[in-house]
């Protein structure tokens, strides 16, 4: 694990994150991902070998230029210097060297061949073997690099802990709640690509996924699944028999080209929200709870899901608060600082993580998150999801 970050190593992240990163819009990578040949799927290789340095680099500068001293605290070091190794094992990963073969140029570096796009035309003869060895171990270095990653949002959480109980404020100012947006949008960006490249190549069986990206999403199947666990969640958190139901509107047979596990993210958070409001309303010893409804709408460009709740809605002064890291009314579950799991067991709430994540995941793709509350009824949450799927990475 890297410790300490060498001058010269420093020198080729501040070269790195002067450079743009390339957007990449849902449909581009299904178009690229569809039916890959052995040379496109390299190709895509070549892309995110330029590209994620970019996208590490230009994080570890701003870890380390962080307002309010952020940048020392003990838990944001790590996460630097995990961003800081995935850099360099990128970086010092060597260039594959080929001959131009057909109009396909093997380990090409100018500009106009870092897009990630289909090529037409390309001819489909084999690759040489060096090259699917290459190809390989890029593929066992990213998934290394996810891996080690693992950890990044609760480090994080630790890492504003700490400056919390070193400046002693309540709400996290304004500069740092920017930098998280922009962290954890980046972080999504990162994950998406190293997903979505690794699945590629693992050549899924099932013919409605390109890579981790459904073209066939079903948003009823989706629903009842993330129902069913926030559900479950709510029982074990409270101990009920039985957590509020939730009514489920959405024709069985809608579908639309998505993410599968950023969906589910989004309404199992929402859900949660809602049943953790409706429970707290009512008691826990209450023979009978309002329904929550989970309702779904069709239009041309968008899909909205509305999520409605008689949970006692939040007061207007509060509404500005909810967007806001850390900022929750429910007992702050403990964080193991030495924990290196993807995430904690899932709590009923408490990290304040839930909501600002949710929305970032739906303007990842360029979609949004709303939320409309009636202080003494409940809240309605609306989420937008972009169905034509040519929205590009909404990047930091």
């Amino acid at each position: 694990m890297l410790t300490k970050i060498s001058s010269s190593l420093w020198d080729r992240i501040r070269y790195y994150a002067k450079f743009a990163p390339t957007g990449v819009s849902l449909r581009q990578m299904v178009v690229f991902g569809a039916n890959p040949s052995p040379k496109t799927v390299l190709r895509g290789t070549f892309f995110l070998r330029q590209e994620l340095p970019i996208r590490l680099a230009q994080r570890v500068v701003e870890l380390d230029n962080l307002p309010r001293n952020l940048s020392l605290m003990p838990s944001i070091i790590k996460v630097k210097n995990w961003y800081a190794e995935s850099f360099k094992e990128l970086v010092e990963m060597p260039p594959f060297q080929a001959t131009r073969n057909g109009d396909f140029q093997i380990g090409a570096t100018d500009k106009e061949n870092r897009g990630y796009y289909a090529e037409e035309n390309q001819n489909d003869e084999p690759l040489p073997e060096s090259a699917t060895e290459y190809n390989a171990s890029f593929v066992d270095h990213i998934s290394r690099i996810k891996r080690r990653h693992d950890a990044v949002v609760t480090t994080m959480a630790q890492g504003i802990r700490e400056l919390k109980d070193k400046e002693r404020f309540d709400v996290i100012p304004s500069e740092v709640q920017q930098f998280l947006d922009r962290f954890y949008l980046s972080r999504i960006g990162i994950r998406m690509l190293i997903g979505q490249h690794i699945a590629l190549n693992e050549r899924k069986s099932d013919d409605s996924y390109v890579g981790i990206i459904c073209t066939r999403t079903n948003i009823h199947d989706i629903a009842l699944e993330a129902v069913h666990n926030a559900r479950f969640i709510c029982e074990d958190h409270y101990a009920l028999f039985k957590a509020p139901e939730v009514l489920l509107y959405c024709p069985k047979e809608l579908t639309f080209m998505y993410v599968p596990s950023h969906l589910h993210h989004m309404l199992f958070e929402l859900l949660k929200n809602s049943l953790r409001a409706v429970v707290e309303t009512f008691g826990v010893e209450a023979e009978d709870f309002p329904p929550i409804k989970l309702v779904v709408a069709e239009g041309k460009e968008d899909i909205t899901i509305k999520i409605a709740d008689e949970g006692g809605g939040i007061a207007r002064s509060g509404m500005p608060l909810i967007w806001t890291y850390f900022y929750t009314t429910a007992e702050a579950p403990v964080v193991d600082p030495n924990f290196r799991g993807p995430d904690l067991k899932a709590p009923m709430a408490g990290l304040g993580y839930g909501l600002p994540l949710a929305r970032l995941y739906a303007r990842y793709f360029g979609g949004d998150l709303r939320l409309i509350s009636m202080e003494g009824y409940g809240t309605d949450a609306y989420l937008h999801l972009n169905r034509l799927s040519d929205s590009e990475e909404f990047l930091p």
